[in-house]
């Protein structure tokens, strides 16, 4: 179900979580750190592809870029007008694997960003017109984008409960943590599709989260 370059991606950004996450700590933490981190981002793709599939379409996982800096891109909002050619970086940011590194670095390791993966998704029109007719649903609604996110989230804070339920904690929480940065609706992060799609799925998952992130603290 994943391509050479979503394994590649996947493994790139496990390395890089692994290595902020446990730069306090021993070799020892950093090799359980990846290995969680690892089957996390499986876990997320996976539910995505799944449902994905169940809803007539396909997805591809990419890491997250910044193409254009200001509020309406980072909010992931196209302007009416034209835009500026003068916003638009050189080479795209690539915020998912440098910003945990920044947002590590400034919080001097107390920290660390964590929603580094997006996905893209395109209806498979043939399904599609199985189902609806031909034509029909030749473009993905972004209620059934936001479900596609959706589903990444509710998987990841289900191995959280799992985790908690045969006594891995550190799993559990880098579930939790991963879920509470990918809900929050900036740019093309699963929170925006999610928010965009239905603003009363996104309260409701929102809520689960933080009421999840609080127990991660007592764990």
């Amino acid at each position: 179900m994943l391509n050479q370059k979503e394994i590649t991606f996947v493994i790139i950004i496990s390395l890089i979580l692994a290595f902020t996450i446990s730069l306090m700590e021993s070799l020892e933490i950093f090799l359980y750190t990846l290995l969680f981190i690892f089957l996390i981002l499986l876990i997320n793709t996976f539910a995505k592809k799944i449902a994905a599939f169940y809803l007539d379409s396909e997805i591809k996982i990419k890491l997250w870029e910044l193409k254009r800096f200001g509020l309406l891109h980072f909010m992931n909002i196209t302007p009416i007008k034209s835009t500026h050619p003068s916003r638009e970086f050189k080479k795209p940011f690539l915020a998912g694997a440098f910003l945990p590194i920044i947002v590590t670095a400034f919080s001097f390791g107390y920290l660390t960003w964590m929603a580094s993966l997006i996905f893209e998704v395109k209806s498979k029109t043939y399904k599609a017109a199985k189902r609806h007719g031909f034509y029909s649903f030749t473009e993905m609604p972004e209620y059934h984008i936001g479900l596609i996110a959706a589903s990444g989230i509710l998987a990841n804070l289900l191995f959280a409960l799992i985790g908690y339920l045969i006594n891995f904690p550190l799993f559990t929480k880098l579930n939790i943590y991963y879920a509470f940065f990918n809900m929050i609706p900036i740019s093309s992060l699963d929170g925006n599709k999610i928010f965009f799609g239905s603003k009363l799925l996104w309260s409701f998952l929102t809520i689960i989260v933080l009421i999840a992130l609080g127990i991660s603290f007592v764990i």
